[in-house]
């Protein structure tokens, strides 16, 4: 008889020291048999599906909810995926099932709900048929793991790479983890251990330490002890504002605390020796430029993670814009989400020069929108395929991304990509699809911290991070913090505490 698997996915990356809400309209939604036509996008649903069919699983869909990393989200959204999820799972359930997988963030925030992803499991637990029915699913690298996720779970995975070129992996070896539990019949726990340290998200790539090497610790680990079916390395989201924001690591093991809690201390100890390799600063945009001269072939990246739209920014902050303006740079390139602006250039004829305000709207510390006269482009449509199937937006959104409707301006010598919906700088068919070829300026503008390097740096002669205002700065000590347990690196000047283990 086919084993029977309940699937959901719930998707966001919650900012929230960010003004506005993420409400019903900013949510994707798939119910049901929506959630089995992803199957082949290259997202980590794509990577359960897989396991699925080759298993012969029935896999029993649900609901899917996703939404681009952003405020807090409004509590009746939350409610309302999981009146659709409880109405679904309750008659399968009823009937009988043999796990539950699930799609999750990590680091999902609510009005009300600091662990969104803990209460969901919560409530997962609670209905009839699934106190005890083995439960595994997949996590971003960037989740803020909490010890109540980890208690209800039985084998949460998360990601090894950032950027997150491998979403689908993660979730194929999840899949493979339930199927380990039903073959065996013995069934996984989790151990849990969060280290009082916050790394901005530049901080967080896994080229480099300190994630680099609790990831190969991770890995040795596993292949040391058999028991160990996976060791998770979670590097946090720093823009969180909860108790478990922060750097965890988990272990999905069959054996006791006292057992694996070694393995979770060598990695606590780890992380605090290699916590300064996490801790970034940069220079203002103004002062890179008066020192960096364009390449004879490639672009100079300037990278400003403050305006990240992957960590949850508007991307439409205006200092790298400006900078390039005051430099007089020739061939700059720069994106800047701004509808109001294409709105305002939609019935234009190409090849028109208009007033345009740009930018500048999106976040309160901006110096606000640039007005000068531009002369557009081009104007149309703004979906677009990936040209790299594995790119960090993948992850979310399987085989392509809409922008929504588009404008290109030229302002003396930049040109700038406006688009409708905020489109992270991970693939270079974003530019493409408007008829722009990256390889061709001498600057880009990438609002970014990590996950854009994938595309962006095959193609670079050169990179600089620069500081801008915004609201994913890498300078932590800006954000207002309240709820974050402390002390706490680098806001805190600590040696490393007693740990508490779950």
């Amino acid at each position: 008889m086919k084993r029977r698997i309940l699937f959901a996915s719930l998707f966001h990356e919650t900012h929230t020291f960010l003004d506005d809400p993420t409400t019903q309209e900013d949510m994707s939604l798939l119910v049901d048999r929506e959630l089995l036509a992803k199957s082949g996008d290259g997202s980590p649903t794509d990577g359960f599906l897989q396991v699925a069919r080759e298993l012969d699983w029935e896999v029993i869909p649900t609901i899917g909810a996703t939404a681009m990393p952003s405020g807090v989200i409004a509590d009746e959204v939350f409610e309302l995926f999981w009146s659709e999820l409880a109405l679904r799972a309750r008659p399968a359930l009823a009937t009988g099932i043999d796990g539950i997988f699930l799609v999750l963030h990590g680091a999902m925030a609510t009005q009300s709900l600091e662990d969104a992803e803990g209460e969901l499991l919560t409530r997962v637990r609670s209905l009839p048929g699934a106190r005890a029915t083995p439960l595994f699913g997949v996590l971003d690298l960037h989740a803020n793991v909490s010890p109540r996720m980890c208690a209800l779970a039985n084998g949460l995975v998360t990601y090894r790479k950032n950027p997150h070129t491998d979403a689908k992996a993660a979730a194929i070896r999840a899949a493979y983890l339930l199927q380990r539990c039903l073959k065996s019949g013995r069934v996984p726990h989790m151990h849990w251990c969060r280290v009082p340290l916050l790394l901005p998200p530049p901080g967080t790539g896994t080229d480099s330490d300190p994630m680099l090497s609790l990831t190969r610790l991770a890995e040795q680990t596993e292949r040391s002890n058999p028991e160990v079916w996976a060791y998770n390395v979670a590097a946090g989201f720093a823009f969180a504002d909860t108790a478990d924001s922060g750097v965890t690591l988990s272990l999905v093991t069959t054996q006791s605390l006292d057992a694996v809690q070694p393995y979770l201390a060598a990695g606590a100890d780890l992380a605090w020796r290699l916590r300064e390799t996490g801790d970034v600063a940069y220079p203002d945009v103004g002062e890179v430029l008066k020192r960096v001269r364009p390449a004879a072939r490639g672009p100079v990246l300037l990278v400003e993670p403050a305006d990240n739209i992957g960590g949850g920014a508007p991307g439409d902050g205006t200092a790298v814009l400006r900078a390039m303006i005051a430099g007089d740079l020739d061939r700059a390139l720069v994106c800047i989400n701004d509808p109001q602006a294409v709105a305002a250039v939609a019935h234009t004829p190409v090849g028109s020069t208009v007033s345009l305000r740009l930018g500048g709207r999106g976040w309160r510390l901006d110096e606000g929108p640039i007005t000068a006269d531009v002369r557009l482009l081009a104007c149309g449509g703004g979906a677009f395929q990936f040209e790299d199937p594995k790119n960090h937006l993948a992850s979310i959104y399987g085989s392509g991304f809409d922008m929504g409707p588009c404008a290109v301006v030229g302002l003396r010598g930049t040109t700038v990509l406006l688009t409708s919906n905020k489109t992270p700088p991970f693939d270079l068919g974003q530019y493409r699809s408007q008829g722009i070829n990256p390889e061709a300026f001498s600057w880009i503008d990438v609002k970014a911290a990590v996950a854009h390097r994938q595309a962006y740096d095959p193609i670079a002669a050169a990179s600089y991070f620069v500081d801008t205002p915004g609201p994913c700065s890498s300078n932590l000590h800006r954000l207002p913090y309240q709820r974050l347990q402390r002390p706490v690196y680098p806001l805190d000047s600590i040696d490393l505490p007693a740990l508490r283990y779950a």
